[in-house]
């Protein structure tokens, strides 16, 4: 940061207004092309982070009343992004592995008019499911056949445990129906707020309601990161950031399964920082959340992830604070509130005696 604002010129504070910084764009290209994808910096939109990213995506798409396609469960971003435009949300089942289910989006599609679709096909946010190289060239392919614009939120898609990226959906796009967002935000520099589009067809669209919205995305951060990105290794510090997201998964894992009930099923995703449990019958979410509040942890229920609560035995566990020492102790205490939950309600099923036998 110190380094670019040396040299900012002031002029830049007009010349970079919206689609962003032609150097950084230029640097976010490059990036692309190191995984064998062609987007072009006049492609990009600069954002205040991926969610200004993916509501101007939605923006460009949509009109109120408009039908949208979205996984389930799905990120509670996206539920609040579609109410906020008087969007309506038709569900897409999901696999906890694999990721959105074709043929339940192609029955989708044929019943509903639907507008685009928001989708998580790397590392997805709660369950951290991947789609299969495969899938997503057929995902793309449909939607392109039906002209249905994809928005695709790829910002976990750097922190993948193993040595390769998965490719983003976008990877496959060749008509420019895939509006692929990101950020350094959960890769490089919180912070910053600094989040892209590639928005394809739509781009320019995108850089008219971007002017038309916030005008630009504020400058220091874009030329701290341009700096950054020419200057330093950004695939060295994710080489270490991955490696120990994966050390503190396994970590997370043993815990729960130390803790837990018998019976929790838990999901073991192969990037991203969240894990996703299945809680036996006779646990809710909601009140083990309210519950663990109380002993200062946080962690997010089932409930937020759908449209019409339906998970509410699931959790989602947030495992990206690395090295915190506080980690087995909070574990160990959402473990143990879910045993007494458990045991609590089996207590209630269990039909109670007069003391009298009812043998002859």
């Amino acid at each position: 940061m110190t380094r670019a604002l040396k040299r900012m010129d002031p002029w830049q504070t007009v010349e970079d207004l919206s689609p962003g910084n032609a150097l950084l764009r230029h640097q976010i290209s490059l990036r692309y092309g190191s995984v064998g994808m062609d987007v072009p910096a006049s492609e990009l939109v600069i954002t205040s982070g991926a969610m200004e990213a993916l509501n101007l995506a939605l923006e460009s798409v949509t009109q109120p009343g408009d039908v949208v396609a979205i996984e389930t469960p799905t990120f509670y971003g996206a539920l609040q992004a579609l109410e906020r435009r008087g969007l309506r949300a038709v569900e897409v089942e999901t696999h906890p592995r694999t990721g959105v289910d074709l043929d339940s989006l192609a029955r989708v599609i044929d019943e509903h008019p639907v507008k685009a679709c928001w989708f998580m096909p790397t590392f997805q946010n709660p369950m951290g499911s991947t789609m299969s190289d495969a899938a997503k060239e057929q995902l793309v392919g449909m939607l392109a056949t039906r002209a249905i614009p994809l928005i695709e939120d790829d910002v976990y898609g750097e922190l993948a445990h193993g040595a390769r990226r998965p490719p983003p959906a976008k990877a496959w796009d060749r008509t420019g129906w895939v509006l692929h967002c990101s950020s350094f935000s959960k890769s490089l520099a919180p912070g910053y707020r600094i989040g892209w589009v590639a928005g394809g067809r739509f781009a320019a669209t995108l850089g008219r309601n971007k002017l038309m919205s916030s005008l630009a995305t504020a400058l220091p951060s874009q030329l701290a990161l341009q700096e950054y990105l020419q200057h330093k290794s950004f695939d060295r510090h994710l080489r270490a950031l991955r490696h120990s997201l994966s050390r503190q998964q396994a970590a997370c894992l043993r815990l729960i399964e130390r803790y837990f009930p018998t019976g929790t099923q838990v999901t073991c995703p192969e990037g991203g920082y969240f894990l996703w449990l299945a809680l036996p019958e006779g646990v809710d979410s909601l009140t083990l959340q309210q519950d663990a509040l109380r002993l200062g942890i946080g962690v997010a229920p089932g409930h937020l992830f759908s449209a019409d609560r339906r998970y509410t035995r699931h959790l989602r566990i947030n495992y990206g604070h690395l090295a915190d020492p506080r980690l087995e102790g909070a574990i160990r205490s959402l473990g143990d509130l879910a045993n007494a939950q458990l045991k609590s309600a089996t207590e209630k099923s269990e039909p109670i005696f007069d003391g009298h036998s009812s043998r002859p």
